[in-house]
């Protein structure tokens, strides 16, 4: 028996076969009855539909406002005091780690000697999300994750420099590429300074940059670490 066509008693069949009043008030009933029961698997369906998009669209799009994946202020400038890279100690000068953004700040120092010199220099900095500030220091903010095969990978004090402890990719402190599987250079988030040394730090952790290869001598920023590192 279909729903759309709701069932009748034998007294009903024969009125309706009958003909007459009484048989046109019973079909009219069972066609109220019959859009009733349409319009209610109809509205059903829609709120099931609505529901299944809304999720999708949350899934696509959701309110990550303060997470991992939004933009996140970390600090104030005044709390990453630059150093050069050889002076570099993690959350002391130079870098510093921040789990909330899943990122290690790195600030340079003005006076730092880069490998490249013009535009040569200041094209290569925009292009792997270097971000300069108005005394002429220089912040870059990099993924913890590993791009070999995503273990987090430590900054190690001891050869001034990143060094992953599952298979030894070897990075550079403004996380180019050194030596070891890794097949390219750190990614690295979009970042924005606040103006003065009060000024904010913020990190655009849904902002990445994984287009950054292994540096040769025309693309290599920083100097390699002249310390070695051990496994």
């Amino acid at each position: 028996m279909s729903i759309d066509t709701p069932p009748i008693t034998p007294q009903q069949y024969e009125v309706l076969h009958g003909g007459g009043a009484e048989a046109a008030e019973i079909a009219k009933q069972r066609l109220s009855r019959r859009r009733f029961l349409r319009r209610s698997m109809l509205a059903v369906w829609g709120l099931s539909t609505t529901a299944a998009v809304a999720g999708a669209l949350y899934m696509l799009y959701p309110n990550l406002a303060g997470q991992f994946g939004s933009a996140l202020t970390v600090g104030q400038k005044s709390a990453f005091p630059a150093a050069k890279p050889s002076d570099f100690k993690i959350n002391e000068a130079g870098v510093f780690y921040h789990p909330e953004a899943k990122t290690y700040v790195a600030h340079l120092a003005k006076d730092t000697q880069f490998s490249l010199k013009g535009s040569d220099l200041q094209g290569q900095l925009a292009s792997e999300f270097f971000a300069k500030d108005k005394d002429g220091s220089f912040w870059v903010a990099l993924y913890q994750r590993c791009v070999h095969l995503g273990c987090t990978v430590p900054f190690r004090d001891d050869c001034v420099s990143f060094k992953c402890p599952c298979h030894g990719s070897h990075y550079n402190v403004d996380g180019e590429f050194l030596d070891g599987p890794a097949p390219r250079s750190l990614d690295r988030f979009a970042m924005s300074l606040g103006s003065g040394p009060g000024g904010t730090v913020t990190v655009s952790t849904g902002t990445l940059n994984n287009t950054v290869p292994h540096p040769d001598a025309t693309t290599r920023i920083i100097p390699m670490p002249g310390v070695q590192c051990s496994a």
